[in-house]
Parts: C-alpha cells; sequence; structure tokens
C-alpha cells in the first residue's frame, strides 16, 4: 500500500526546496540593504539632525516600518499570496534607497528617515521569507528550510558593508549618497529573484476558519515563542545599533566601523547552515536558550573594554546568540498553528517582536548619548533573564501535558 502521508510530504520538500533558492537569494540582496542602513544610519543621523541625541532615530524609524509591516504583510499574503507581498516589499526597498540619496544630497534629515522607514517596510516583507520557505514542507523539513533561508544573510554581510566601502566617497562631500543608489539597484535584483518563487495564492478555504488569535497566543508554546522572539532580536538591534556610534565616540574610524558591522552581520547568518540541524536534534527550546545566554555573554564583552577588537568581538558573539535564540524561535511559531492559520500567526509574531525592537531602538540613542556604551550591554541582562524563565516555564508545561497523556491513555499491556 502506498503511504499516501509520506508522499504528499516528498512533494512538499521538493517544492520547498525549490523556493528555499530563490529564498535564500532574495535574503542575501535584503540583507545587503538593511547592512547599509545599519552600516550608516548613525552616522547619516548624526550629520543631518539637529541633536546628536537624535542620531540614531533614522535606524528607529527603520525598525517602526518593520513594525508597522508585519500585519499588512499577513494580510497581503493571506489575500493575494505571498509573491504580491514580495513584490511590494522589494519596490519600498527601492524607493528607500533612491530617498536616501536624495535626503543625504539636500541635507534633509526628515526624508532620511522617510527613507529608512520605507526600508523597514521592506525588511518586515524579507522577514516572512524564512515562513515561506516552510509552506507545504514536512515537519521535519521546516526548520531546516527555515534556517537555509537565513543562512542567504552570510553573503549579506558580505556584500552590505562592501558596497558602503566602495561607494560611501562617490559623490564628494556627500558620504554615503551613492551607496544608497546602489542599494536601490540591489532592491529591483531582489524583485526579479522573486519572481520565480513558487507562492501560490491561498486556498479559499485557507482564508477563513481556525481559531481565534487570542486563543492560539494563550498557549505557553506561543508564549514562550514570541517573547524569546521579543528578548532576542530587539536586544541585538539596541546592541548593534549603537555600537557604529559608539565606535566613532570612542575614536575609532568608519572602516573599523564596517568591519565590524560585516562580520557581526556575517555572524548572524553563518549558523544558519547548521542551526536547523542542531533543532532537529536537540530540540529548539534548548538552541533558543544557548542562543540568549550568548547574547549576554555579548554583553559582557562589551562592557570589558573600549577597543576595536572589543567591539568586534561583541558584535561577532551578538549576532550567533541571535541567530540560535531566533531561528529556534521562528521553529517554536511554526509548531503553535494550523495551516490556515498561519499568515496571521506569524504576521502577530513578527508584530510583538519588530514592535518591542521599534521601542528598542528609539531609546537606544538617548540610552547611548545620555548614559555611555556601559549603559547599552548592561540593559541586556535582564530581558535575557526573563525569556530563559518562560522558556523553562513552557519546555516545564509541555512535559507535565505529555506525562498526563500518557496516564490517561497508557499503551496497551501498560500497567
Amino acid at each position: 500500500m502506498i503511504d499516501v502521508t509520506a508522499t504528499d510530504d516528498a512533494a512538499g520538500d521538493a517544492r520547498a526546496r525549490g523556493n528555499v533558492l530563490r529564498l535564500a537569494a532574495a535574503q542575501a540582496l535584503t540583507g545587503a540593504n538593511s547592512a547599509v542602513i545599519f552600516a550608516t544610519g548613525s552616522i547619516v543621523g548624526a550629520t543631518l539632525a539637529p541633536n546628536v541625541s537624535l542620531a540614531t532615530v533614522p535606524l528607529s524609524m527603520y525598525v517602526l516600518g518593520m513594525a508597522a509591516g508585519t500585519l499588512p504583510t499577513g494580510w497581503i499574503s493571506r489575500a493575494y499570496g505571498r509573491r504580491v507581498a514580495f513584490f511590494i516589499g522589494t519596490g519600498c526597498g527601492a524607493l528607500t534607497g533612491a530617498l536616501g540619496a536624495l535626503a543625504i544630497l539636500r541635507g534633509q534629515f526628515w526624508l532620511f528617515c522617510l527613507a529608512t522607514f520605507l526600508g523597514g517596510l521592506y525588511g518586515a516583507v524579507a522577514q516572512s521569507y524564512r515562513f515561506a520557505a516552510a509552506d507545504g514542507a514536512s515537519a521535519a523539513f521546516r526548520p531546516k528550510a527555515v534556517s537555509w533561508v537565513m543562512a542567504g544573510g552570510v553573503f549579506a554581510g558580505v556584500l552590505g558593508p562592501q558596497l558602503v566601502q566602495w561607494t560611501m566617497d562617490i559623490w564628494p562631500p556627500y558620504l554615503f549618497a551613492f551607496s544608497f543608489v546602489v542599494q536601490a539597484a540591489v532592491a529591483l535584483v531582489a524583485m526579479a529573484v522573486l519572481a520565480g518563487v513558487d507562492a501560490p495564492r491561498p486556498a479559499a478555504a485557507d482564508l477563513h476558519g481556525g481559531r481565534p488569535l487570542l486563543e492560539i497566543a494563550r498557549h505557553p508554546r506561543f508564549l514562550a515563542a514570541a517573547l524569546c522572539g521579543v528578548v532576542a532580536y530587539p536586544i541585538m538591534n539596541l546592541v548593534m545599533t549603537s555600537a557604529p556610534l559608539a565606535m566613532q565616540m570612542c575614536g575609532l574610524s568608519v572602516s573599523d566601523s564596517n568591519f565590524g558591522i560585516q562580520w557581526h552581520i556575517v555572524a548572524m547568518y553563518g549558523p544558519s547552515f547548521f542551526t536547523g540541524s542542531l533543532i532537529s536534534r536537540f530540540g529548539a527550546p534548548r538552541i533558543v536558550a544557548l542562543g540568549l545566554v550568548m547574547e549576554a555573554a555579548a554583553a559582557g564583552i562589551g562592557l570589558s573594554g573600549l577597543s576595536a577588537l572589543h567591539f568586534w568581538a561583541t558584535l561577532v558573539v551578538l549576532g550567533i546568540g541571535w541567530n540560535f535564540a531566533f531561528v529556534g524561535a521562528s521553529a517554536l511559531v511554526l509548531e503553535t498553528h494550523r495551516p490556515a492559520e498561519r499568515n496571521k500567526v506569524q504576521a502577530f509574531n513578527d508584530f510583538l517582536v519588530f514592535g518591542m525592537m521599534a521601542i528598542a531602538s528609539f531609546a537606544s540613542g538617548q540610552l547611548l548619548a545620555n548614559f555611555g556604551w556601559n549603559a547599552v550591554n548592561l540593559v541586556v541582562f535582564p530581558p535575557v533573564l526573563l525569556g530563559l524563565a518562560v522558556l523553562s516555564f513552557a519546555s516545564f508545561a509541555r512535559r507535565r501535558a505529555r506525562l498526563r497523556e500518557v496516564d490517561e491513555f497508557p499503551e496497551p499491556g501498560g500497567v
């Protein structure tokens, strides 16, 4: 007899593998766009802003755009298919580059903030790439699909800062202006790549039904997944957005800053080649916990010195910790919903993550300007401890639930 379930899983995995390559390439190109913003945003902000305490506002606007774009991305994906959302996102990416260059040329702070906000909308759409890779895949393949798409960010870590390095002085005295022109071209290339993704419109049956979102959100597994994402990403963003300006304040060069951001991004995505396998072997909760502990370790390194090497080590360890925590939390989210619920649950999860990230990002500029680099690192520890506590509680609750199932439905012949 033919195992229909196994056949369907194999077909779904084959389709997912076909999408993974394109989505990983799009992840690399989109990541390069965000790398340009993060490598230059606080420096351009300090140049254009009326007050140095507003220097990180452009980066905060990027994060605010990500938060604002998550729920609309889920709605568009559910109503019209993921590919339409992808095209809208890459269009926003192209506008980011065009308006960013214009803002630098004209010296307009508000226009640069608008450009980075549109970049955040693009980033919100890009966050759905990891979930799109898992559509239709078997439960066993989903963590690997998510992880492999995230691995595309390795190339972003190389490409993005190098784009800045190669182009930042092409239009003197307008530092970084041409970098944003190139960024717009990269977004258009990503649009062409995403055109080949196999992402059909959802079936009519998937547009309705499923459990209410509030019911899903109350489940301990979802609470743990969302909270760990809320801790892992905003904490990483808080330190990363502050680091380039902190390095400049310590007398280090733009090249030192670009080098640190480059290897931070490589560290963020490099582990993705094997994070999915680690999740399959050890379970998502353990990998998430390891990632959170590494983020705390990065803050400890940041507190230990102010040399370029200290900043670089902080950013690298922070990136690896973020990868384990965020990819693991994303894998946990995939365990909390049914097919008809996926778009709304995934979008709601990302809304929580990037909404909190926006708050943290707006706070980072004030925190760094008023209290210094040490304060930025000290803020890391309480949220990490909270995330570890909630993750432990959810794992304990799941083990108890499984034990109750065994007690209520013992194996045949059991005592």
